[in-house]
């Protein structure tokens, strides 16, 4: 019966010790396959496609290059017009508004009468001129004559040089009088007893349109007083604000894009023409551009922003296809092996002509960039993510 019992107790510690083994027969086989698992979470950014996967999706890789790439400086301004597109319309002599037909935004040609005026003085101007110019040809023919019988010693010198100074002096008034004619649109030469007026027409001097109004009809005024001002629409100019910062990445010929709020899609061509070296207490400047071609929508006073590309030179880029965006931020596909790409996170810069700068470039030095169908590995990989 004792023996019996021992048996049994050797048999007992057989089969635990068998048990144990079985057990750690099993984890050693199952820790292969968790550190597998780890893996392939901590590298969930890789894709890994197969060869008929990479035949089907195209891939193109490149490195990183070096391109004149160019930053855009975003500015804001108003449109303006030089100082000989904007016209203030006056009569040098004053004069009441007999007559006129303009309106604010009407179009007027050059040379077009734009009002009538009507006052006394013109007609007592043209008097004087008339009087001064048969005085004029009196005195010449007097001196002619006192000239001939000086030259045969039937007159003395001192009555000829005083023929002559009267000659000029009436010459003199006659020149003057002429002048003032013609600053109230009179031609003196056209003019004899039987054309006096007591009316003038005012022209204009410009094509443009007409900006303000600032008289009615039977209205007084001064030489002083504006009667209209016209714009010339050729040579509007877009004045846009710049801090001083940033003034030295402008120059004289720098293309530039304006649009307005209303309409941020309609773009304006322009350049820039001059820069003001005057800086405001705001620590502001002044830049002056040119539009490429005249609109008849642009009127001074109104508001624009405008793009200026400024240039850096070799900046290392990347084709602007190899960007791809996940969750509000960039990233890059890096190949790491014959068939698995990485996906790492990059700093963009500025855009110009289908590139982009790589501002972290020294993370991409010599590596293989995804430059053609990136979307397709970002859509691999989080397929493959949800399929997890």
């Amino acid at each position: 019966m004792y023996s019996f019992d021992i048996k049994n107790k050797n048999h007992g510690k057989l089969k635990m010790l068998s048990v144990l083994g079985l057990l750690l027969l099993a984890q050693c086989r199952e820790k292969p396959q968790d550190q597998a698992q780890t893996k392939v979470a901590n590298e969930s950014n890789t894709v890994v496609l197969t060869d008929a996967q990479l035949k089907n999706a195209a891939l193109e890789t490149v490195r990183l290059t070096e391109k004149n790439i160019a930053t855009v400086l975003k500015l804001n301004g108003k449109i303006d017009v030089p100082p000989q597109n904007l016209i203030s319309v006056s009569v040098p002599l004053g004069g009441f508004l007999k007559s006129t037909r303009l309106l604010p935004g009407m179009y007027v040609r050059k040379g077009e009468t734009i009002a009538v005026m009507e006052d006394p003085q013109y007609i007592t101007l043209q008097q004087d001129y008339l009087q001064a110019k048969s005085k004029y040809h009196f005195a010449l023919l007097d001196y002619q004559r006192q000239k001939a019988l000086n030259q045969s010693q039937a007159s003395s010198d001192k009555v000829m040089q005083a023929a002559q100074a009267e000659a000029n002096n009436q010459q003199i008034m006659m020149n003057a009088l002429a002048q003032q004619l013609r600053l109230i649109n009179i031609n003196p030469e056209r003019l004899n007893a039987g054309t006096i007026t007591k009316s003038i027409p005012v022209y204009s001097s410009i094509n443009g349109f007409v900006s303000k109004v600032n008289v009615n009809i039977g209205k007084y005024v001064n030489p002083s007083d504006v009667l209209f001002e016209l714009i010339n629409p050729n040579n509007l100019r877009l004045n846009l604000k710049v801090y001083e910062n940033d003034i030295d990445k402008l120059q004289i010929g720098q293309k530039l894009t304006a649009y307005t709020n209303a309409e941020p899609d309609k773009k304006y061509q322009g350049e820039i023409i001059l820069i003001s070296r005057d800086i405001s207490s705001d620590g502001i400047s002044e830049v002056h551009c040119h539009f490429e071609t005249a609109d008849k929508n642009l009127l001074p006073g109104m508001y624009m922003n405008a793009e200026i590309a400024t240039k850096i030179s070799f900046a290392n880029a990347v084709p602007e296809e190899s960007i791809v965006n996940f969750e509000g931020k960039d990233y890059v596909f890096v190949q790491t092996g014959k068939l698995s790409y990485k996906m790492l996170p990059v700093t963009v810069g500025a855009k110009e002509k289908g590139f982009v700068q790589v501002v972290n470039d020294t993370d991409f030095a010599g590596k293989h960039i995804v430059s053609k169908n990136a979307y397709t590995l970002l859509m691999k990989l989080k397929n493959t993510e949800d399929e997890e």
